[in-house]
């Protein structure tokens, strides 16, 4: 049977070895880093941009903006204003996708685990 689409196994399948949950685990921990990691330099680049700020200044703002603190520095141009506006936006999906990402594979483990145990078959 060839794989699914989504990686994980379908249900009639035998649930995983550990070692290979960590590795499933540590490849959806990779994608949420590298998801983060693109968004702070989109950040850092915006602010940089759209209000000279130096790279220590638009790390932070960045950072706290895509962590959910809010900005550090007021901002003085109109063009700052609203890439914040929208970095903020980007900022949330990328909370929600990179949550999607780390959990999905642990909500699937509990689901498959509890179908394969109640040995029911759809």
């Amino acid at each position: 049977m060839k794989p699914m689409l989504t990686g994980f196994e379908p249900r009639h399948h035998k649930v995983i070895s550990r070692a290979a949950f960590a590795k499933r685990m540590l490849l959806a921990i990779g994608l949420w880093g590298a998801l983060t990691f693109g968004g702070l330099v989109i950040g850092m680049v915006g602010y940089s941009l759209t209000e000279g700020m130096g790279l220590a200044d638009s790390f932070v703002n960045a950072a706290m903006i895509l962590s959910g603190m809010g900005p550090v520095d007021t901002l003085h141009t109109t063009a700052g204003k609203v890439f914040a506006g929208f970095y903020a936006i980007l900022s949330g999906l990328i909370i929600v996708i990179g949550a999607g990402f780390v959990l999905a594979p642990i909500a699937h483990r509990m689901l498959h685990r509890f179908h394969v145990e109640s040995g029911r078959e759809d």
